[in-house]
């Protein structure tokens, strides 16, 4: 018993497995568990260092995480041979997040070796799952524009397509998110404190990146420099052996130690330069949607940029092409995307390059960089969009200043010539903008030097054409197209779901599923079928039976297994609109009370995410969901029918033990406001049902699947637009609605918050005073009888199976695989080998 303490405290303690439902796949082969025995061992020993009367958790995690890196190993280097001797025109993906969450499951799933695997520890007296959970997620990414280059990645691999993803190796990821009194605490997310068992470092091709200087006879001169060091993580393919990679890049000073002014006695000034060039590198931006003009957001962008093309011509001058042709072949052999605005300085840095280390001139030079890049737009909001000051540009990058100037100005000749005498369309369309200082407005830079711009879902690919770019699709019309966003079902089915996975593969024998999700419509037939109902059902029970446990461990509340399950975890903010959620929970709250003999349909509540530190408005509405959540709880007449979970630090993770359980998910975003989502696909592959505005991909999810099978509530998209000219005045909504007037009077006076009434004024102001920016009290009414709607289908099990089923069959359109093999063929020109 003694002995058994000492272990749990060094986190030593064996016991057999926890996971569920384990996949028919990847079953155990004897020659592949002992050699993973013995490669286990082998790191164990000689890579960690350790013995196992020392080893703990996570030097066992080190050392099988090596093993499984060494299945990949072989792997990787053929691919790259491969790419080499062949000389394939390759993809560049560059993104300032990659949200990768963990990389040892995935990596078993992908190489197939899951099953042996878990047997070779389980001979050892060790659990895989318990081992999984010491891996630090690498949290390099805010939300769904880092897990979407996660899944483009994935993708890519799996498809077979040549490609590289490019990103910053920030030493601190997203935070780590703890509630102190409900309210958010931001901690650092040290996720390298352990070491990164998956990276490989290449100090062979490190970059020297310069910034700084100024401008002399055409050459950047006295600039200040700093090293990019290259890590490089394997991405494998679907049981297919290739193997692509991530490299992410790590700042470092050039000069490691300032011996003279140590010399002098300062010690600070022989180490202030390292500090000041691996701040570069440090930590992830923090994202609220709302573009603030930092130096070192700037650095990064710069860095991240200069780093990757000067990385990607390198490796291009060694292929026999180059050989050849030279920089005529460039454009046919890289193609180089643009996650979003943050790469757009890729358009400058190859003109610079180009014209003052190749000696090219401006023609040619504008021909190549154009017909390499491509841009991906991710917002729709115009307070997102990037818009750098001339003042820092001009400090920090000088000759890139020149050369924007210059892409403007020969921009504005070719408006001119299209649009004679059209003053007005000049100045809207100028990518450097007037007024309130000069800025350089970076998301028209993308645009004009590009030759492909997308949206990432249908809806929003014709937003920006209408609003926010519609000058410029009016100028070069060919060059917009939609790339509706997907996601792997690897990771978010096969690996967060093997209790559904293993009833897939009973219906459809094969793997072809796992890469081709519109073999999911074979379901369909089985709709009806009273067996495989009840075995969808009890896979969703069996999955919500682990979040309970989690929950009561976690948190110490007892959930309803049989309640609803209703979710809603993304970033927090105000176009989401949780806090509409939030007057659903607070009008629910106060029926219940009202009715004490009433019978209602119990409902689990559940939240998840954070917001950017600065970001008050957010905060606030996470207390108010955590002081809701209190009362609701501990309120028994209140709590058989509704309880409340914020889930604490929202991440990868965590979102796979979550997604799996969920009945319902929240997408309720002002319509006409969010790009696409990702989230509201994970919940449809597991089978949850989605209450939700026409926005993003709801739009076409609910194409996919039938109106009859989605809950759709809300403006749509012009009944915004109409209700927004007519003049929005939210105090009609709350004078003409007892119910919404209540629960905002509550807000307001303090009822949720007796410790503070006036902690939640903000709230308050911020929808009767200051206009409901996202039109919340306008949706209310539609939003609160669509979910009673949602609560009398719940009570009929049998037609939410079927709509259940049938969001599972329809998700073919929502796979990564099919993205990425439309922006290989109508953006790329690239090849996909499987």
């Amino acid at each position: 018993m003694a002995e058994n303490k000492v272990q749990q405290a060094r986190g030593m303690v064996r016991r057999p497995s926890l996971r569920k439902g384990i996949s028919l796949r990847g079953m155990p082969e004897l020659e592949n568990v002992e050699e993973v025995k013995a490669s286990f061992n082998r790191h164990l020993h000689f890579t960690v260092g350790k013995d196992r009367n020392v080893a703990t958790n996570i030097d066992f995690m080190q050392a099988i995480s090596m093993a499984v890196r060494d299945q990949l190993i072989g792997k990787w280097m053929r691919t790259q041979q491969n790419y080499h001797e062949t000389d394939p025109k390759r993809v560049y993906y560059l993104s300032l997040e990659w949200y990768m969450g963990r990389t040892l499951g995935n990596a078993m799933l992908n190489l197939g070796i899951q099953g042996s695997t878990e047997e070779a520890l389980n001979q050892l007296g060790l659990a895989i799952d318990e081992l999984e959970e010491y891996e630090e997620d690498a949290g390099l990414g805010n939300g769904g524009l880092g897990r979407l280059a996660a899944c483009f990645i994935d993708s890519m691999s799996t498809v077979g397509l040549p490609a590289h993803g490019y990103g910053i190796r920030y030493e601190y990821g997203i935070f780590k998110q703890e509630f102190v009194d409900g309210w958010q605490r931001e901690l650092p997310d040290n996720w390298l404190r352990y070491g990164n068992p998956w990276e490989i470092q290449r100090p062979e091709s490190t970059q020297n990146i310069r910034m700084y200087g100024h401008v002399s006879n055409g050459k950047w001169v006295d600039t200040k420099q700093v090293l990019a060091v290259p890590y490089d993580t394997p991405v494998p393919g679907y049981k297919n052996d290739v193997v692509n990679t991530l490299r992410l890049w790590s700042a470092s000073a050039p000069v490691e130690f300032q011996l003279d002014s140590f010399n002098r006695g300062d010690y600070m000034g022989a180490v202030i330069e390292n500090n000041v060039a691996e701040d570069i590198s440090r930590v992830l931006y923090p994202n609220d949607n709302f573009f603030e003009g930092k130096e070192l957001r700037l650095k990064q962008q710069y860095f991240l940029v200069a780093a990757s093309l000067a990385d990607i011509i390198r490796r291009h001058k060694t292929e026999p092409s180059w050989k050849e042709r030279g920089w005529a072949c460039f454009p046919d052999k890289a193609a180089i995307q643009l996650n979003d605005t943050h790469p757009s300085l890729a358009v400058p840095e190859l003109m610079r390059i180009l014209i003052d280390e190749e000696g090219k001139d401006w023609d040619e030079s504008w021909k190549i960089t154009t017909s390499t890049l491509s841009y991906t737009n991710h917002t729709v909001l115009p307070e997102a969009l990037e818009r750098w000051p001339v003042s820092l540009f001009e400090k920090l990058l000088p000759r890139h200043l020149q050369l924007v100037y210059e892409i403007n100005h020969r921009h504005m000749e070719a408006v001119k010539a299209k649009y004679p005498g059209d003053n007005d369309r000049l100045s809207r369309m100028s990518i450097i903008e007037e007024g309130g200082g000069k800025r350089i407005h970076m998301g028209y830079l993308a645009i004009v030097g590009t030759h492909a711009v997308n949206g990432v879902a249908a809806l929003h690919s014709e937003l920006i054409k209408k609003t926010i770019f519609k000058d410029f699709y009016e100028m070069y019309p060919e060059r917009f197209q939609n790339k509706t966003n997907g996601i792997t079902p690897r990771r978010w089915l096969i690996k967060a779901n093997p209790a559904l996975t293993n009833l897939i593969d009973e219906k459809l024998p094969g793997e072809k599923w796992a890469t081709d999700l519109y073999e999911l419509a074979k379901l369909k037939k089985f709709a009806d079928d009273k067996d495989f109902m009840r075995s969808i059902q009890n896979a969703k029970r069996e999955n919500k039976l682990s979040v309970c446990r989690l929950v009561a461990e976690e948190y110490g509340i007892e959930l309803d297994v049989d309640s609803m399950f209703d979710c809603h975890v993304k970033r927090i903010h105000e176009y989401k609109r949780q806090l509409l959620n939030v007057l659903h929970m607070i009008t629910r709250y106060n029926e219940i009370k009202a009715n004490p003999d009433k019978e209602f349909t119990p409902r689990t509540v559940m939240f998840g995410g954070k917001c950017a530190p600065g970001y008050e408005m957010a905060k606030r509405i996470i207390k108010l969901i955590n002081n809701v959540a209190d009362k609701c709880n501990n309120d028994p007449a209140v709590s058989k029918y509704l309880k409340v979970v914020y889930f604490e630090n929202y991440r990868v993770s965590l979102a796979e033990k979550i997604i799996p359980a969920v009945d319902l998910s929240e997408q309720i975003s002002t319509a006409g406001t969010e790009a696409s989502g990702t989230g509201n696909m994970k919940f449809m592959l597991n089978g949850s049902l989605t209450i939700g505005t026409m926005d993003g991909a709801n739009v076409e999810m609910a194409e996919e699947m039938g109106l009859e099978n989605i809950f759709i509530f809300g403006m749509d998209v012009d009944e915004v637009h109409a209700l927004g000219a007519k003049g929005y005045n939210p105090h009609e909504f709350y004078d003409n609605n007892a119910t919404l007037r209540e629960c905002l009077d509550q807000i307001r006076d303090g009822f949720w918050s007796p410790e503070d009434p006036s902690m939640f004024s903000m709230i308050w102001d911020t929808l009767m005073t200051r206009g409901d920016q996202y039109m919340l009290l306008a949706d209310y009414q539609s939003y609160i009888d669509k979910q009673r709607e949602v609560d009398e289908v719940y009570r009929d099990q049998k037609k939410w199976l079927k709509m259940a089923i049938h969001n599972i069959a329809s998700i073919g359109k929502f796979n990564s695989d099919r993205t990425i093999r439309e922006y290989a063929e109508e953006i790329w020109g690239a090849q996909c080998r499987n």
